[in-house]
């Protein structure tokens, strides 16, 4: 999951060198290059949000992934406490509110 967060920082940051994001933030851009688009234009980001999470549910989050979800970004978290239980939390990325 560490990878993955800054995998998406690597795709980020050429894109906003490249004159900004509006441009290319069309129906035939690379999945990888909307996912960026995704996160950039969001309110929260991932890790913000992930950090969000961890916290105020003391678990750890073991997968994160960004959803389009009726024209929102939607961060979909799965946890694992410490006790082994398992859950997925939802986090609209614009505001931070947990679904």
């Amino acid at each position: 999951m560490y990878a993955q967060r800054h995998c998406l920082l690597v795709v980020l940051l050429p894109a906003l060198g490249a004159g900004g994001l509006a441009a290319r933030a069309d129906a035939t851009a690379p999945a990888s290059d909307t996912r960026a688009i995704l996160v950039a234009q969001a309110g929260v980001s991932m890790d913000q949000a992930v950090k969000m999470v961890e916290q105020r549910f003391k678990a750890r989050v073991v997968r994160a992934e960004a959803q389009r979800e009726d024209g929102r970004t939607v961060y979909v978290l799965r946890l694992l406490n410490d006790s082994g239980h398992v859950w997925t939390v939802r986090v609209d990325a614009a505001s931070g509110e947990i679904l």
